[in-house]
């Protein structure tokens, strides 16, 4: 499944709309997405949204659709 994750650069610093990045994983449901995001990025995670059907579509046609791979090393 393929989920866009919402988050913030750091959490050293409160979130603020401006500075919301987004990335796409590939998980198999949300516990494991979490776990991956929290094992390898340094991230403050705001939302994850699981993608299916039309809306993963639309998105997949966004410039920045890109997914994220996560290596088993860090």
């Amino acid at each position: 499944m393929i989920f866009k994750v919402l988050y913030q650069p750091t959490k050293k610093e409160a979130p603020h709309r401006e500075t919301t990045k987004t990335i796409y994983i590939e998980a198999d449901d949300l516990v494991t997405a979490r776990a991956l995001l929290e094992a390898h990025t340094p991230y403050n995670i705001e939302f994850i949204q699981p993608l299916t059907g039309k809306h993963l579509e639309f998105e997949e046609k966004n410039s920045d659709f890109k997914l994220t791979e996560f290596t088993n090393e860090g």
